[in-house]
């Protein structure tokens, strides 16, 4: 274990491309304050550009979009991000991060937890369920492609989902006019579905709809304060 380690808990953060990532590292640090030390890494760090956008996914389900260091996206296979993933977790368990946070709304059913493990799918899952009991779910999602494997995933009894794409490098306008697009479903709950989507894009989206709005990261941030205060 190093001494940074030893010098205060650590919070294991592991973005699904590569880091730095400043915007998320930046949210999860204030939510646990400077008692706690965010260590973010990416379950692609060490690739080529040539060899991240070779990892393709195999259908809409296999679909992850991720932001890069540079600010551009690319879309990638969950199935290869999940075993990386998987290394970088046993390695935070094995230094003794009090958590791992896992910076991605995707399920990843194959990953084995070690330790503590947050999965932001599972926070913003249990807080939908206990906010919208029974309604209409409106769900942005990053890729058309994605919209019908991620309805159908957040879909339960009573509850019916309309999804809209809207890509988390979109500017304002367009991100007004995804939320234009949602508002004429007229839903009771939206749920901003990737990591990737920022606080000024929710804001825009708020603007235009009544219902409540959450967004990933914050809402994960959120959780982690909690548990780090």
């Amino acid at each position: 274990m190093t001494e940074a380690l030893r010098a205060r808990p650590v919070l294991g953060a592991i973005v699904v491309g590569q880091s730095p990532r400043p915007d998320v590292h930046r949210l999860l640090q204030e939510a646990v304050g400077d008692g706690t030390r965010v260590e973010l890494v990416g379950s692609l760090d060490g690739l080529s550009r040539a060899e991240v956008e070779a990892l393709k996914p195999a259908d809409g389900g296999d679909t992850l979009f991720t932001k890069l260091p540079d600010g551009s996206g690319v879309q990638i296979s969950k199935k290869v991000v999940a075993g990386r993933a998987q290394r970088l977790v046993d390695r935070f368990a094995a230094d003794g991060a009090r958590a791992t946070v896992i910076c991605c709304t995707g399920a990843f059913p194959t990953l084995v937890p070690k330790g503590v493990v947050v999965f932001p799918s599972a926070v913003l899952a249990g807080l939908a369920q206990g906010l919208l009991p029974a309604g209409r779910l409106g769900l942005f999602v990053p890729l058309p492609r994605q919209a019908q494997a991620l309805a159908a995933k957040w879909g339960r009894p009573g509850v019916a989902v309309v999804a809209e794409p809207l890509l988390p490098l979109a500017d304002a306008r367009e991100a007004t006019a995804a939320a234009d697009r949602m508002a004429a479903h007229a839903p009771d709950l939206v749920v901003m579905d990737c990591i990737s989507y920022t606080v000024a894009q929710r804001d825009a989206v708020r603007a235009r709809i009544a219902a409540p709005v959450l967004l990933a990261v914050s809402v994960t941030a959120a959780v982690l304060g909690e548990m780090f205060a």
